[in-house]
C-alpha cells in the first residue's frame, strides 16, 4: 500500500508538469509574432546589402532556429523531471523487486540506464530538428546561385544525352529513347532540327569540333555523322524563375512529367540519313566522340570493344579490347589524342594515340561497381563517376590512387567538368544535380521544386562556359532537358 501510494503521488505530480509545460507551449506560441515583429524592426534600421526578399528569408530561418532550441530547452526540462520521477520510483520500488532486494549498485545502474535512454532521445530530436533546419538554409543558398533558365521539351522518351555544339551557331543537342536527336535554341527552347536517321535508342549525341556536323551512337549497333543546318530564331525574354524558388521541395509522380510533344519537334526540319555510317559493332554503342582535329571518331559499344574510325573513309583504324564487360561510356582529351573508355567491370581504361605507330593502354582500377564514366579535365586529370555511389579524381601521372575522392548518396551517372572553372557536375539516379570542385569539396545542388528540376533520374550534364545565358545543361528519363544559369563567381566565394 505505501508504494501504491507514492506511485499515484508521482502520476499525479507528472500530470500537473506536463500541464505547466503545455501551458509554457501556448506562452511560446503566442509570443512568436510579436518576437518575429521586433526582429524585423530592428534588422531594418540597420544598413544591409542583401535584397530585402533575401533579408526576409533569412529573419525566418533564425526564427526558426530559435523557435526549435526554446522548444528543446523546455523539452530537455521535462525530460529532466521525467528522469527525477522515474529515479524516485526506482528508489521506492528498489526495496522488493521479485522477492529480492536490489543494491545501491543496481538501482544506480538501472537508473542510468534509463537516463542514457533518454538522453538519446534528445540528441536524436536535436539533430533532426538542426539538420532540417539547415538543409532548409543550404537550399535557400543554392536556388540564388543556381537558377533554371530553360527547358527543353519534345521528345516522346527519356534522354540519355546532353551536348553542347562547339561552334556558331551554339546549340544544344539531346539524344533519346525514342529513337531521335533534337538540336535546340538555347536561348528561346524551340527545336531547329530532328534526326530521325538511327532505328534504335540514340544513346549520345558529340557535335564536331569546326564543323556543323553531330555524331550520335545507337542501340541499333551503329554511330552515324549527320550534318546539320540551322537559322537561329529571334531570342524572346526569359520567365522570371525566381518566383518558382520558394516553393517546397516535393515528391513527384509520373503524372507530373511533361507531355511527350511539348514545344513540339514535328514542325521542326528533319534529317533522315547520315553522311557516314559506322558499322563494325557487334551489340548496342552507348557512347560516341570526335578525337582532337575531328578526323576521327571512337565508339564504346556493349560488346565490351571501343573502335577508332577514320571519319572520312569510315574504315575502322583500331579495336580496342580489353575490358571484361560491357563498356559504359568513351571520352576524349580535349588536345590530345587521349580516350578514355568506362565499362561495367568496374575499370576504366586509358588509350594513348600520341604514337601513331603504337598505342598504349593503362588500367585504373578503384571502384567497386560499374563505372558509368570517366571524362577529361584540364591538364593530366581523369574524373570518374561509378554506381558504387562515388567520385575520383585521377592523377595520370600516378594511377595508383585517386588525389580525391567523393561520397554521395545514390549513383552517378555521365558526369561532365567545367573546364576553366574545374567545377564537376554530378548527374544522380535520385534527381538530384550536386556541384563539387575538384578537391571534392560541394559547392552546390541545383534546386529541385514542385515547379522545377527533373522528375526522374538525371542521365548526363554538360556545361557550355562561354554561353551568357545557360551555362550548365541536364537531361533526365523526365523526357526533358534543363538549361541553367550557375553563378560561378558567387559559388566559389560561397565555398
Amino acid at each position: 500500500m505505501p508504494i501504491e501510494s507514492g506511485s499515484c503521488a508521482s502520476a499525479r505530480q507528472a500530470k500537473q508538469k506536463r500541464k505547466s509545460h503545455s501551458l509554457s507551449i501556448r506562452r511560446t506560441n503566442s509570443s512568436e509574432q510579436e518576437r518575429a515583429g521586433l526582429q524585423r524592426d530592428m534588422l531594418e534600421g540597420q544598413d544591409s546589402k542583401l535584397p530585402s526578399s533575401v533579408r526576409n528569408t533569412l529573419l525566418e530561418l533564425f526564427g526558426q532556429i530559435e523557435r526549435e532550441f526554446e522548444n528543446l530547452y523546455i523539452e530537455n526540462l521535462e525530460l529532466r523531471r521525467e528522469i527525477d520521477t522515474l529515479n524516485e520510483r526506482l528508489a521506492a520500488e528498489g526495496q522488493t523487486i521479485d522477492g529480492a532486494e536490489l543494491s545501491k549498485g543496481q538501482l544506480k545502474t538501472k537508473a542510468s540506464h534509463s537516463t542514457s535512454q533518454l538522453s538519446q532521445k534528445l540528441k536524436t530530436t536535436y539533430k533532426a530538428s538542426t539538420s532540417k533546419i539547415v538543409s532548409s538554409f543550404k537550399t535557400t543558398t543554392s536556388r540564388a546561385i543556381c537558377q533554371l533558365v530553360k527547358e527543353y521539351v519534345g521528345h516522346r522518351d527519356g534522354i540519355w544525352d546532353v551536348s553542347v555544339a562547339k561552334t556558331q551557331p551554339v546549340v544544344l543537342g539531346t539524344a533519346s529513347a525514342d529513337h531521335t536527336a533534337l538540336l535546340w535554341s538555347i536561348e528561346t527552347g524551340k527545336c531547329l532540327v530532328k534526326y530521325v536517321g538511327h532505328v534504335g535508342s540514340v544513346n549520345s549525341i558529340k557535335f564536331h569540333p569546326t564543323e556543323q556536323v553531330a555524331l550520335t551512337a545507337s542501340g541499333d549497333q551503329t554511330a552515324h555523322i549527320w550534318r546539320y543546318i540551322v537559322q537561329l530564331p529571334t531570342p524572346q525574354p526569359a520567365a522570371d524563375c525566381n518566383q518558382m524558388s520558394g516553393e517546397d521541395e516535393v515528391e513527384f509522380s509520373d503524372k507530373d512529367e511533361p507531355d511527350g510533344d511539348g514545344d513540339g519537334s514535328s514542325d521542326c526540319p528533319t534529317v533522315r540519313g547520315p553522311l557516314t555510317s559506322l558499322k563494325s559493332h557487334q551489340g548496342v554503342v552507348i557512347a560516341a566522340d570526335w578525337l582532337v582535329g575531328g578526323k576521327q571518331a571512337v565508339t564504346a559499344s556493349w560488346d565490351r570493344t571501343a573502335n577508332l574510325y577514320d571519319v572520312e573513309t569510315s574504315e575502322l583504324v583500331h579495336s580496342l579490347t580489353g575490358h571484361d564487360q560491357e563498356l559504359t561510356h568513351c571520352c576524349t582529351h580535349p588536345t590530345q589524342r587521349l580516350v578514355v573508355t568506362s565499362s561495367r567491370d568496374t575499370t576504366f581504361r586509358l588509350w594513348d594515340f600520341r604514337d601513331p605507330s603504337i598505342h598504349s593502354v593503362n588500367v585504373f582500377q578503384g571502384h567497386t561497381d560499374t563505372v558509368t564514366s570517366a571524362v577529361f579535365t584540364v591538364g593530366d586529370n581523369v574524373v570518374s563517376g561509378s554506381d558504387d555511389r562515388t567520385v575520383k579524381v585521377w592523377d595520370l601521372k600516378n594511377m595508383r590512387s585517386p588525389i580525391a575522392t567523393i561520397r554521395t548518396d545514390s549513383a552517378v551517372n555521365r558526369i561532365n567538368v567545367c573546364v576553366g572553372q574545374r567545377i564537376i557536375a554530378l548527374p544522380h539516379d535520385n534527381r538530384q544535380v550536386r556541384l563539387f570542385d575538384m578537391s571534392g569539396v560541394r559547392l552546390a545542388r541545383l534546386p529541385r521544386s514542385n515547379r522545377q528540376g527533373h522528375r526522374r533520374m538525371v542521365c548526363c550534364s554538360a556545361w557550355s562556359e562561354d554561353h551568357p545565358i545557360c551555362n550548365l545543361f541536364t537531361c533526365g528519363f523526365d523526357r526533358q532537358a534543363i538549361g541553367w544559369n550557375i553563378n560561378i563567381p558567387a559559388l566559389l566565394q560561397e565555398k
